[in-house]
Order: C-alpha cells, then sequence, then structure tokens
C-alpha cells in the first residue's frame, strides 16, 4: 500500500516543477539566440564599413575609426560607409518592428508594410511633394511620406475590418487594392509630371547608398521613438493577441492598442520609407524568423526583430555590393529577390493561419 501510494505522490510532488524548469530552458535559449543575433548584427555592421568597390581591411577601419587622418581609407570610412551602415542599422530596426506590430494588430503572418501598401502611401507622399512643390529633399519630404504612411495604414485597417472581423485574406486584399490605386496614381502624376522622374527614381528604387547625413539625422528621431514605442508595446500585443474579449478581461484596451500600433507603424514607416525609398520584404521575413525562434511571446519577437532587421538589411547590402561588383545592386532589388520566395511560401499553405 505505501509503495502503491508513495509513487504518485512523489509524481504529483515533482510535476508542478517541470513546467518551470521547461520556461527556465525556454528562457535561456531565448537570451542565448538573442546574443547570437547580436553577435551576427556586429558582423554585418563590419562588413558594411568594410567592402564595397574598394575593401578596407578590418585592421584599417579599426584605426581610421578613431583616428581620422585623412587617407582615402579615413574618407571612405568617415563619409561613406559609416552614415552607410547607420541608415541600414535604423531602416532595418523599424522595418522589421514594423513588421511585427502590424502582423500583431491584424492577426495576419502577411502584414507587411510593402504588401499593405504603407510603403506605397509613403511613396505618394513623396511623390506630391516632388512633382507638385519642388521638394526635392528627404528633409524636405519626410511629412509627406509620414502622412502618406498614416493615412494608406489607417485605410487598411478600416478596409480589412469594416463591417465584419478582420481576417487575413481581408487585409491582404485590402492592401493589394489600395497598392493598385496608389501605383497607378504615382505613375500617372510622373508622366504628366516628367521632370519629377529622375529625382523620384533615385529614391524609388530603395537603397542605402548617396543618402545624405542631413537626411539620416532628421528621421533618426522619429525611428528611435517609433522603436521604443514598439518595444513599450509588446505585453500589450500578447493580451490583444488572444481577442478583445479576452485583452479587456485582462485590463487592456484594444481601441487604445490600435491607435498606438498604427502610430508606431507611421512613424517607423513613414521615417524609413523618407530616407531609403521602399524596401520590400523585410517586414514579412524578419517577424517569421523571429517566431520561429521564440515563439509567440511579442516581447521576444519585438526584441529579435530589433537585431534582425539590421542584420538582414545590412547582409543584403553587402551582398547587392558583392554581385556585381564593382558596380551594386540597390538593396531593394536584393530584399525582394530574397523576400519573395518566403512569400510564395506562406502563400502556398493549404490554410492561411491566424496568428
Amino acid at each position: 500500500m505505501t509503495q502503491g501510494t508513495g509513487a504518485p505522490l512523489a509524481q504529483r510532488t515533482a510535476t508542478p516543477d517541470r513546467p518551470a524548469r521547461r520556461s527556465s530552458v525556454r528562457s535561456g535559449r531565448q537570451w542565448t539566440g538573442l546574443a547570437i543575433g547580436v553577435a551576427l548584427l556586429l558582423a554585418a555592421v563590419a562588413l558594411s564599413v568594410a567592402i564595397g568597390s574598394r575593401t578596407v581591411g578590418l585592421a584599417t577601419v579599426w584605426r581610421v575609426l578613431w583616428q581620422e587622418d585623412g587617407s582615402p581609407e579615413s574618407v571612405i570610412v568617415h563619409q561613406l560607409r559609416l552614415p552607410r551602415t547607420l541608415l541600414g542599422i535604423g531602416v532595418g530596426a523599424a522595418l522589421g518592428l514594423a513588421g511585427t506590430v502590424m502582423q500583431a494588430l491584424t492577426r495576419n503572418p502577411l502584414a507587411e508594410p510593402g504588401l499593405l501598401g504603407v510603403n506605397l502611401g509613403a511613396a505618394t507622399g513623396v511623390v506630391v511633394a516632388v512633382a507638385f512643390l519642388g521638394v526635392s529633399t528627404a528633409t524636405g519630404y519626410v511629412w509627406f511620406a509620414f502622412a502618406g504612411a498614416a493615412l494608406t495604414s489607417a485605410a487598411v485597417f478600416a478596409l480589412g475590418g469594416s463591417g465584419r472581423a478582420p481576417t487575413p485574406e481581408r487585409q491582404v486584399l485590402a492592401g493589394v487594392s489600395l497598392s493598385a490605386v496608389l501605383g497607378a496614381l504615382i505613375w500617372a502624376v510622373l508622366v504628366t509630371r516628367r521632370g519629377a522622374f529622375d529625382r523620384y527614381r533615385h529614391w524609388d528604387v530603395g537603397s542605402l547608398s548617396d543618402r545624405e547625413t542631413a537626411t539620416i539625422l532628421q528621421v533618426m528621431p522619429f525611428l528611435l521613438a517609433g522603436i521604443l514605442l514598439a518595444l513599450a508595446l509588446g505585453r500589450q500585443l500578447n493580451a490583444l493577441s488572444m481577442g478583445d474579449e479576452s485583452a479587456t478581461s485582462l485590463g487592456a484596451h484594444p481601441g487604445r492598442i490600435r491607435v498606438l500600433g498604427i502610430l508606431t507603424v507611421t512613424l517607423l514607416c513613414g521615417g524609413a520609407t523618407a530616407a531609403s525609398g521602399p524596401i520590400w520584404f523585410l517586414g514579412l521575413a524578419v517577424p517569421y524568423i523571429a517566431r520561429v525562434v521564440t515563439g509567440s511571446d511579442h516581447r521576444w519577437i519585438l526584441a529579435y526583430s530589433l537585431v534582425l532587421g539590421p542584420t538582414l538589411l545590412l547582409g543584403a547590402d553587402v551582398l547587392g555590393r558583392v554581385l556585381v561588383a564593382p558596380a551594386e545592386l540597390p538593396v531593394g532589388v536584393v530584399t525582394a529577390f530574397l523576400g519573395a520566395p518566403l512569400f510564395i511560401a506562406l502563400c502556398r499553405r493549404r490554410r492561411l493561419s491566424v496568428l
């Protein structure tokens, strides 16, 4: 009798410790993965500063970083590579976090600033500024990019959820429809205003090169504000993922969360698109990779997106310099080539899951 009742008692005593142990192991793996991601980001930064049409050794890069001696290597590093790398870090983090927030708000694994038309909304604002107001620099049209991104974000959320519960399919259809309309509007303006075409096409290709330092300094405050706001939304996005009723019972406010989320996406997409031009699929790939590694906790997904976004963007930028050297492929072209297969793979799933 003692043995018959003792074993179940031991099992009952040990069982509550198992979830705690599993949680501890999972948390350790997440911290380890994040540390590996930071190491990969540092490697991408080093490659971005060192590799180009003229490769600069890492030892030389380290020396001229601290001692600007006027040499050709010093000029390359300080005037070309460092601004480009800093812009890549800011834009990559912004687009990665924007994709994560959009997917959480819509519960749609295909939500991404480019696919849902937010990038084209920002581009429309830029076209209006360039064609009708004579604005030619990002310091001038950044506000128009913000306005276009904000209006498009609001329209996608409104069209995807008007009259019934939003679904991934409706969100994608709303984004595709708006993208078609905005794309037609952009080209209608450019055809009738040919003087604006040369200025627009240089921006529209999606690139980190030839961007002025003043442009980077102007958009960085907005990117930083969006990044901080996105990271602060992690716990609230977790509550929203359980549905509006469950989120309300936990003390969250779904309407407020969505407003803050749209504001976050506007800051991140507007600033990133104004500075670098439209860059596709990064906001789709980064949250997907982060979710595979971390699970469904948005606090971890956002932290990983903050690291993986710039890592992937800088890696794609370096790849574009190497593939057709001594010429360069714009980073927007590289991310489109790399991201399109992932999008096709997600679309080929038998059933499009809701997050």
